[in-house]
Parts: structure tokens; C-alpha cells; sequence
């Protein structure tokens, strides 16, 4: 007999309750009330591209929709938390960076993909300049996990990376705001005071806990069962994973930033939890998954109310 866990995340209709689901908790969080239409269309284009994340790569070796269904209920717990567009649209960013970046997998010549994968991070970087931190950890997970480092997509990621402020720089000499370009990369927007915890809001800390707890969990389970998987998937879970541990390292040394940090930390702990619901069927994990389901909805119900 199947589990609660193995008959949901193999149902066929569990992505489109998980979208009611979604959809109910931002109506109830003011969608209409506080306008934020842009923010919930970036957060349903995300949804959408995580599908195809899954959809493109198999990340899951059975029939499953649980990283786009795991997704949803992470960033939706913590709509609250991403209050500005410009979190969104940093997620956005990084999800569609994973997808031209994953479809680079062993090829020396992909250019194009590379190109573009590196261009979403510049885009995220004028909204975060920090994001530029990410820059030599995703070089060196091309060359270690994805075999994809070569002369020429080294070159094309830079020439992504950059374009994003050719426009910016554009934009700011047409209009005389060029201080402005220039203050983007000073001192004081690059390094903010490490470890300042002050001022910290308690939920945003419990919600970037739940993240990074789901994400070690996912981690743990892929690790012991990393032999099931073809080699190119366990590449692309050991990137994620890298990924998800740099984000915690980031927001322990940055809180400040816990909150885009906690957004993009969203996507690999989405996928590593999903293999995990979606591949195990004992007691224990069963029981993992209700009480961590109810500890979604909880701290969701927590971030509306006491935000």
C-alpha cells in the first residue's frame, strides 16, 4: 500500500491544488487589497519555469510534480517575507539562469546557453549587487560538476554578465544620473556589516531556517541515495546543493540580505526536498512529510498574521 506521501506526490492533481493553495494564501494576503499583481505574476512565471526545470532535466526519476509543488509552497510561505518585486524578480532570475545553465551540461560550445545563463545573473545583480558573489561559484560548479568550462564559455559568460549594464550605463548617461551607476559598485554597496543580526524580524528567521532545514534533509536523503540516479543528474544535484549551501553561508554572514538570499535558497532546497518525498516510502519519512507539511502551513499562517 502506497503512503500519504507516495499517492500525493505522484498524483496527477497535486500541482493544480497546490496552485488553489497558492492562489488562496495571496488573495489572503492582500493580492487584491495591497496590488501587488506584479509580484504574483514574477512568482506564477517562476512556478511555471520550475516546471519546466523538472520537466527538462527528469530531475525526479518517476513521474512526480513535487519540485514545482514543493516550490509553490516555500514561496508562497514566505510571500510575505519577499515583499518587493525586486526579490522576485531576483528568484526569477536564478531560475531561469538553472535552466540555461543545466542545458550547457558537457558542452565545451555552449555559448548561447552560457551566454544567457550569465546574463540573468547580471539582471539580478542591479537589483542585488551582491549577487555578483555567486559569479566564481558558478564558474568553478561549470567546471567541477557540469563539465561545461571552456575558453569560449568563459568569454560568453562575461559578455552576459556585463550586458545587463551596458544598458544601465546607457540608461544613466542619457538621463545624468551616472553617480548613480557608480554608486552601485562602491564600497559600501558591496560589503554591508557582516553578522548584523539587530533588527532581525523573527519570522523571516524561522522561514530561511525552514528552507535551509528542508534543503539539508533533501541533501542527506540524495547523498545516501545518489547511486539510484544517472551521472548527469546527481551533476546537477550536486550543483543545487552547492548552491543551497553557499545561500546559507551568505545569509550567516550578510542577514541583512535573508530575505533575496532566503529566495534564491528556495529553488535548490525545492528540488533536493522533492526527491526526497517524491523516492522515499518508509514510516519515518511519511511522518517527516506530514509534520513538515503542517509546518508550512503553520509558518505561513504565522508570517500573514504577525508580520
Amino acid at each position: 500500500m502506497k503512503r500519504l506521501q507516495n499517492r500525493i506526490a505522484e498524483s496527477r492533481f497535486a500541482l493544480p491544488m497546490t496552485a488553489v493553495y497558492a492562489l488562496s494564501v495571496w488573495l489572503a494576503g492582500g493580492l487584491v487589497e495591497h496590488q501587488r499583481y506584479l509580484e504574483f505574476v514574477i512568482f506564477a512565471f517562476a512556478a511555471y519555469l520550475m516546471v519546466e526545470l523538472n520537466n527538462r532535466n527528469s530531475l525526479i526519476r518517476i513521474y512526480s510534480r513535487m519540485v514545482s509543488c514543493s516550490f509553490i509552497v516555500l514561496a508562497t510561505m514566505n510571500e510575505p517575507m519577499f515583499d518587493t518585486g525586486g526579490v522576485w524578480l531576483t528568484l526569477l532570475c536564478f531560475v531561469a539562469m538553472f535552466i540555461a545553465l543545466f542545458n550547457s551540461y558537457q558542452d565545451k560550445r555552449a555559448q548561447g546557453r552560457v551566454f544567457y545563463a550569465f546574463m540573468f545573473i547580471g539582471i539580478a545583480s542591479l537589483l542585488h549587487v551582491q549577487v555578483l558573489f555567486f559569479v566564481p561559484v558558478v564558474w568553478v560548479l561549470m567546471a567541477s560538476c557540469l563539465m561545461a568550462f571552456s575558453n569560449r564559455n568563459f568569454w560568453a559568460s562575461v559578455i552576459g554578465l556585463t550586458v545587463p549594464y551596458w544598458f544601465f550605463a546607457g540608461y544613466s548617461a542619457i538621463t545624468g544620473q551616472l553617480d548613480y551607476f557608480f554608486a552601485h559598485f562602491s564600497a559600501d554597496a558591496w560589503i554591508s556589516q557582516p553578522f548584523l543580526y539587530e533588527g532581525l524580524d523573527v519570522c523571516d528567521i524561522a522561514a530561511a531556517g525552514c528552507v535551509a532545514l528542508v534543503a539539508f534533509i533533501g541533501m542527506v536523503h540524495f547523498l545516501r541515495n545518489s547511486y539510484k540516479d544517472k551521472i548527469r543528474t546527481r551533476m546537477i544535484y550536486e550543483t543545487l546543493s552547492t548552491m543551497a549551501i553557499v545561500c546559507m553561508v551568505f545569509i550567516m554572514a550578510q542577514p541583512q540580505h535573508i530575505a533575496w538570499l532566503t529566495g534564491i535558497m528556495t529553488i535548490p532546497a525545492s528540488v533536493l526536498i522533492a526527491h526526497f518525498f517524491a523516492l522515499t516510502a518508509t514510516r519515518i519519512t511519511n511522518i517527516t512529510f506530514i509534520v513538515l507539511t503542517l509546518g508550512f502551513v503553520a509558518l505561513t499562517v504565522a508570517n500573514m498574521l504577525f508580520r
